[in-house]
């Protein structure tokens, strides 16, 4: 099956000579959603602007339905809707309005934004301007916006960004239905990896400019987590590292803890005791948890 985004070799730079993302080969399969994770400054926005030609790579190509963006990007834009960063719309007006405008340029049915209202739940605001919405709300009248033409995918940069819990409940379950209910395709980039293990079906990691896994939540959880077994948490975990080094060659650090490979109860004790003798606290020393996305994603992107 063709994907529904395709890129090989992708490579920008900025003025200066600052590399920004270096060689991608990304590929996002038809009716799935997939979710771009890496820290702020890995590229990610970058990546989305290279996706919908708003900037022009320097090198490498981006395809998207199998047709090559460099070419027939009129026609691949037609089809794809987009809400990078905070949301475009007029704020003196309201939620219907915002469309209603839209609807001429993209030149579809009234009855159109009745729907796109109705499905990011925005259908009861009536006469009230969008300078009066919460942000939630706006975030929600950006999606119907990107929504009106009933795009084959959706593009989202950082959704949830802003949004107090309930807010992100809702996106979630806003980009759940459109999903189960449309099939669309959806990219969303995000650092909120707690979102993203309830919400996407495959997963992309980017850090540095250059992506480090893609693939299905449960091939990274198999690739990434199988070795780990134990989490180590010390009031030095640099030195405590040194000591277990001889011992324990596979151990490493992640974030705050130092992961190790499996080991049997007896030396478990061992551990906790040469670290206890050498004048080390020992914080906690317990399960890792193979389907622990954010231990698995500072792995990858140390």
């Amino acid at each position: 099956m063709i994907p529904c985004i395709e890129t090989t070799q992708l490579s920008h730079s900025f003025p200066g000579g600052e590399a920004a993302l270096e060689s991608i080969d990304l590929r996002v399969p038809e009716s799935s959603i997939f979710g771009l994770l890496g820290p702020n400054g890995a590229g990610k926005s970058t990546l989305l602007r290279l996706l919908l030609g708003l900037i022009r790579p320097r090198h490498g190509a981006v395809s998207i339905f199998g047709r090559a963006m460099r070419t027939q990007r009129i026609d691949i834009l037609r089809q794809i809707g987009s809400l990078i960063e905070s949301p475009s719309v007029y704020e003196h007006l309201t939620a219907r309005e915002n469309l209603a405008l839209l609807r001429g340029i993209y030149r579809v049915p009234q009855g159109w934004i009745d729907d796109a209202l109705h499905l990011v739940g925005l259908e009861a605001t009536g006469a009230k301007k969008v300078a009066h919405f919460s942000l939630g709300m706006k975030q929600r009248l950006g999606i119907a916006v990107a929504l009106l033409h009933r795009p084959r995918l959706l593009i989202l940069d950082e959704p949830t960004n802003g949004l107090d819990p309930q807010g992100m409940i809702e996106m979630r379950e806003l980009i759940k239905r459109l999903h189960r209910e449309r099939g669309t395709t959806i990219l969303i980039s995000s650092h909120v990896l707690a979102e993203m293990e309830k919400l996407v079906t495959h997963v992309g990691v980017i850090a540095r400019g250059r992506l480090r896994f893609q693939g299905t939540l449960d091939a990274l959880y198999e690739q990434c987590g199988a070795d780990v077994a134990l989490a180590l948490r010390t009031d030095d975990n640099a030195r405590a590292l040194r000591l277990l080094a001889g011992e324990v060659p596979n151990a490493r650090c992640c974030a705050d803890m130092i992961l190790l490979p499996d080991a049997s109860p007896e030396r478990v004790a061992a551990i906790n005791r040469q670290l206890v003798l050498s004048g080390i606290g020992v914080h906690a020393l317990e399960p890792a948890g193979r389907r622990d996305l954010e231990t698995i994603f500072m792995r990858l992107v140390a």
